[in-house]
Order: structure tokens, then C-alpha cells, then sequence
């Protein structure tokens, strides 16, 4: 679970919340259609853009942003140092039905046990990160379609409300829902936008960026366990994806074991 992703939606919301409950009248913030043009209009205009597919799995897809989880680069390099061992001690097949931390790193494996060569090896891995990558992609493109659909319906939702109110200036009655609308689309447009849609698909993007990186780090470890690379060369290599202060100490750390 991403504690930062929760922390600063509902951090957000909770800060708006309160201020609104400090104040006089904190229903006059809660109006049914002006949440209708919003919210419900912001949907129908995104879901016109983009397929029924699409537009459904970026809810599945949204689920990253607050529970997603990689191992760290530590941790997957100690394990492919192991399996590179392995397979430099007692050959290839050694590593069927080894256990791993990744399905991506496990279908590499399998490709290796199969015998498969080099060419055929990289270019299944790339065109696998490429697919993640672009699944991923789309989840954040929706959401961003979102961001920027909603404060233009909320400025729909504050000119239906002030025509609203024109047209009845001779009701006083009238004037204070049709200004509440005009004023409040405009506010739950820049909450939906600001406070939930932009967060969020920039969360994917970083989750996008992530798990490309850590899948090239595997596919660099596979082509290297092929190519029969003396394991503390692989750990070398890999130690490049480390940032320089990170990669002093794992250095240091077999050193001092």
C-alpha cells in the first residue's frame, strides 16, 4: 500500500473538509447538479474519447497508485547474482521452476531453460516491458483526460448557472440556487482535476517509469546469465541502476560479510 498516495489524496480532501465545517452553512458546498455536470459530465465527455475497454480498465489500472509494489534494486540484484551462480555452477536447466520475485522475470528464465538465443530472448522481453508500458500508459492518459475535461465542465456548469440566474432576476428566490451552481461547478471541477485526477495520473506515470526500469535491470541480468557472465561481473553491471551513494554501500557490504 502507497501510504504517500493516501496520505495526500485524503490529506487534501480532509484540509478542504474542515475549512468548509469551520465556516456558517457547509451545505450550501453540497449541490446535486452542479456534482452532476461535473462529475457526471466529465465521465460521458472522457468515455467519448476513448474506447469502453479503455476507459474501464484505467479504473483497474488506478489501483496501482495506491497499492503497487516492487522489490527493491538491491534486493533484485542479490537475487540475480544467486540465480547467475546457479547457472554458471550447474548450467541452464538449473534454473527450471526456480522461484522468483517478478512473472516477468520468471517467463525469462523459462526462455533460458528452453534454450532459446539471444535475439529471440531480447526481443520477447522488449516487446513485454513495451506492452506493460503502454497499458500503463493508457490508465494515465484517462485520468489526465479527466483533469482537463473537468474545470472546463465546472466553467459549463458557472454559465448555466448565471443564465440560469439572468433569466430570473425578477425571482429573488431563484437567484441563490442558480448562483450556487455557477459558483460550485467551478469549485468540484478544480477538486476533481487538482485534488484527484492529476495526483493520480501522475502516480501512474511514476509507476510506469518504475516498473520500465526494473524490467530492463531483469533484462540485462537474463542476457548476462545466457552469456555464462561471471557473477560479480553481473552484480557490476546491475550495480549501475543503484545511485552512486546506494552503490558505495552495497559495494561495501559483500566486502565487509
Amino acid at each position: 500500500m502507497d501510504i504517500a498516495t493516501l496520505v495526500g489524496l485524503f490529506g487534501g480532501l480532509l484540509i478542504i473538509a474542515v475549512s468548509i465545517f469551520m465556516g456558517d452553512g457547509a451545505l450550501v458546498f453540497f449541490n446535486v447538479p452542479s456534482a452532476l455536470i461535473v462529475f457526471g459530465g466529465s465521465l460521458f465527455v472522457v468515455l467519448a474519447k476513448f474506447s469502453m475497454a479503455q476507459f474501464l480498465g484505467a479504473l483497474k489500472v488506478a489501483a496501482r497508485a495506491f497499492k503497487f509494489s516492487l522489490p527493491t534494486v538491491e534486493a533484485v540484484i542479490a537475487e540475480t547474482v544467486e540465480l547467475a551462480q546457479i547457472a554458471r555452477k550447474q548450467g541452464l536447466l538449473a534454473l527450471d521452476g526456480k522461484k522468483v520475485s517478478s512473472p516477468f522475470l520468471e517467463q525469462g528464465l523459462q526462455m533460458l531453460v528452453d534454450g532459446q538465443d539471444r535475439d529471440t530472448l531480447l526481443q520477447f522481453l522488449e516487446k513485454e516491458r513495451l506492452l506493460t508500458l503502454d497499458r500503463n500508459r493508457w490508465g494515465a492518459k484517462i485520468f489526465s483526460a479527466v483533469a482537463d475535461v473537468g474545470p472546463a465542465m465546472g466553467m459549463i456548469g458557472t454559465l448555466v448557472g448565471l443564465m440560469q440566474m439572468l433569466s430570473n432576476m425578477s425571482d429573488p428566490k431563484a437567484i441563490g440556487p442558480a448562483m450556487a451552481v455557477a459558483l460550485l461547478t467551478t469549485l468540484y471541477g478544480a477538486m476533481l482535476a487538482t485534488m484527484c485526477c492529476i495526483p493520480i495520473a501522475d502516480k501512474l506515470n511514476l509507476r510506469m517509469s518504475e516498473e520500465s526500469r526494473m524490467q530492463q535491470l531483469w533484462t540485462d541480468a537474463l542476457l548476462a546469465i545466457q552469456a555464462g557472465t561471471n557473477p560479480r561481473i553481473v552484480e557490476q553491471l546491475l550495480s549501475s541502476y543503484l545511485p552512486a551513494e546506494r552503490r558505495d554501500k552495497a559495494a561495501a557490504g559483500p566486502k565487509a560479510a
